[in-house]
């Protein structure tokens, strides 16, 4: 039980040189802002002294084993007394000050506030331009498409939130990547979320900082990807087979002639393997999606989907081996047409180009029945636990 008003939480590791500053200026904001409070620095084991530095300027020190900023900021969300918790960054880059444009929003009755630093200012050498202008955009925009979330910043270190509500999200990972971690799962979990303005400072280190711009950058993609099975699989899945179907069809009853760039270019049954291809691959990555997605909700990493969840009951491993045999037969009756051709032709030679246009969707048929039954045996090895 929270038996205080608010934590102020630092991720620590050796910030020796600005971590007294930080910590000063976060006791001066909640005097000022008149709530009971506490400063608390998760130190990721240090060794210039900043658990002494943090101490002496009346912080409490928790002490985390597991290295990585996901694992100092865990550890200290429950180690927190405070109701709520805001967390920042203990490189004098952040304003604690703004912490009533936080505070306001929660007791409005959000959960997680943000902040947003392009709406409240970069300083001169604050940001690089590699994060400023490609890889906050990029992944806050990408964020936002897949999960829907009303955020702009998401890569923002100073945010304030109800302890409470991002306990019980489960946070798991243990590098940078939290930062999106956070609000990915708060997004999932249906939590309020809002974002105010804040201004990022030039940090006040004379050592680089811990974040690594394109191994960082990558794990935060990552993240998002693997938390997003329809990005990741359904919709391009989805779109290999439609493409794959519609040039399928287009190219089954003959040659495709195409008159572009001052030139005639006609596709034959060249381009319909390829096209068949886009048909296998497409399907193929579809029942990823799915069963990523049953096994995602399955381990708690997604929430459920109603909508999925119906549908689900609908396709059973038995309808699944019901159209898997279905395709198979399609497939068989092409393939005994084929080979009535050729004994009409006296087992002879026959245009390859026509035969082709037989024996590639015969082909490709028994491949998708073959991938439709052992899927839908796979899935429902997956949604065991649900029956």
């Amino acid at each position: 039980m929270s038996d205080l008003d608010l934590t102020i939480l630092m991720p620590c590791l050796n910030e020796a040189e600005t971590l007294a500053f930080c910590v000063r200026q976060a006791v001066q904001a909640i005097q000022a802002s008149g709530v009971a409070g506490e400063v608390v620095v998760a130190d990721n084991g240090s060794t210039d002294g900043s658990q002494q530095i943090a101490r002496a300027e009346g912080a409490r020190v928790v002490d985390v084993p597991t290295r990585g900023y996901g694992a100092a900021l865990v550890a200290g969300i429950e180690a927190a007394r405070g109701k709520f918790v805001m967390m920042a960054d203990a490189d004098a880059s952040y304003h604690f000050e703004h912490l009533p444009r936080f505070l306001s929003k929660l007791n409005e009755g959000y959960d997680l506030v943000m902040g947003n630093r392009f709406a409240g200012g970069i300083e001169r050498g604050a940001m690089p331009p590699l994060h400023r202008y490609l890889g906050n955009p990029v992944l806050s925009t990408i964020g936002r498409i897949f999960f829907s979330i009303p955020v702009r910043d998401f890569h923002c270190g100073l945010r304030a939130f109800r302890r409470d509500a991002i306990l019980a999200l489960n946070l798991r990972t243990t590098g940078m990547e939290f930062a999106s971690e956070m609000v990915v799962k708060s997004s999932l979990a249906g939590l309020r979320m809002t974002e105010v303005p804040t201004t990022l400072s030039p940090d006040g280190r004379s050592r680089p900082p811990h974040l690594r711009s394109w191994r960082d950058g990558w794990r935060h993609l990552r993240f998002l990807l693997l938390y997003s099975p329809r990005w990741l699989f359904f919709y391009p899945g989805l779109a290999a087979l439609v493409l794959g179907l519609i040039l399928s069809a287009a190219l089954l009853p003959g040659p495709l002639v195409l008159h572009f760039w001052g030139a005639t270019h006609s596709l034959d049954v060249d381009t319909l393997t390829y096209a068949l291809g886009l048909v296998l691959v497409g399907t193929h990555i579809t029942v990823f999606a799915i069963s990523a997605k049953v096994f995602g909700t399955q381990e708690g990493f997604l929430p459920v989907n109603p909508k999925f969840e119906r549908l689900f009951k609908v396709i059973t491993l038995e309808t699944g081996l019901l159209f898997g045999c279905f395709l198979l037969l399609i497939g068989a009756g092409i393939l005994g047409y084929a080979i009535f051709l050729w004994h009409a032709a006296g087992f002879g030679p026959l245009s390859p180009t026509r035969m082709l246009r037989l024996t590639l969707p015969s082909v490709t048929l028994f491949m998708l029945g073959v991938e439709v039954i052992f899927g839908s045996f796979f899935l429902s090895l997956l949604g065991l636990n649900r029956r």
